[in-house]
């Protein structure tokens, strides 16, 4: 089963590690691996980011999120079949990490940090009628398409001053998606409930990252999150945004590598 998942995940390595723990790291809907560039080569050990399926490199229309946690476990047994994991999400990639403690709670029991970035447990908002007339164009589509065109509205995902190269990078992330991806997923975000796993990570050591100027997942999300990790750290970035690795890619790589 892991090598047929494997077959269409685009899954990169990177670096060793001096003890026995591994980071994995999980990017958001419509991003793609390079997302964690500039944290994952600060990162001081063994790395392991791959692009979800419909996604960057990676085959495959759209799945669920349960399929995607599915997808987690096969790229964990074949990339990191034993030591401690880190796994660090953002927003899809968290709640992945969510449906991954509610289906195999047991694979936790070797996971050492979790890191939940821009992301929620539940209650995300339905799709308008907009949204789901054009995802009945979209769906047809093998790329979203229209990067340059889109990269005025990607500036609202960030905070206040960002790079423009890394507005234009996601716009380009975005636009890479497949159209299956982008349109199945969104729904997905829709009926992702899972306040009631997160007990499985209640004794692992755990940070709760929000940027106040979060319009995807808004920071009440984050608190959500905190209030069933009382023991989590939860870092707000003021002024910034829901693209979290990218406008605080040092703090966040620090923050992950302190699990680490």
């Amino acid at each position: 089963m892991a090598s047929l998942v494997l077959d269409r995940l685009n899954v990169v390595t990177s670096g060793t590690s001096p003890s026995d723990v591994t980071a994995v790291l999980l990017h958001g809907w419509t991003m793609d691996l390079t997302t964690w560039d500039r944290v994952a080569a600060a990162l001081p050990g063994r790395v392991v980011r791959y692009d979800v399926r419909g996604h960057g490199r990676s085959a495959g229309g759209t799945g669920t999120i349960s399929e995607l946690a599915d997808d987690l476990a096969a790229v964990l047994e074949e990339h990191a079949p034993t030591g401690r994991i880190v796994l660090a999400g953002h927003s899809l990639g968290g709640m992945t990490i969510m449906a991954l403690a509610e289906q195999r709670p047991e694979l936790f029991a070797r996971v050492s940090g979790v890191a939940l970035i821009a992301t929620s447990c539940g209650n995300l908002p339905r799709q308008s009628g907009v949204e789901r007339l054009a995802g009945k164009w979209l769906v047809r589509r093998p790329k979203v398409g229209f990067g340059r065109v889109i990269t005025p509205g990607l500036r609202v995902t960030f905070g206040r001053r960002p790079r423009w190269a890394d507005v234009r990078a996601a716009a380009a992330m975005a636009g890479n998606t497949s159209g299956a991806a982008f349109v199945g997923i969104r729904e997905e975000l829709t009926l992702h409930q899972r306040r009631e796993a997160l007990a499985v990570l209640a004794d692992i050591p755990a940070v709760v990252m929000a940027g106040s100027w979060d319009v995807l997942t808004p920071m009440r999300h984050s608190r959500v999150l905190a209030e069933a990790l009382p023991s989590a750290q939860f870092v707000i970035y003021p002024k910034t945004g829901h693209m979290l690795p990218l406008e605080r890619s040092e703090d966040v790589a620090r923050r992950i590598a302190a699990l680490m």
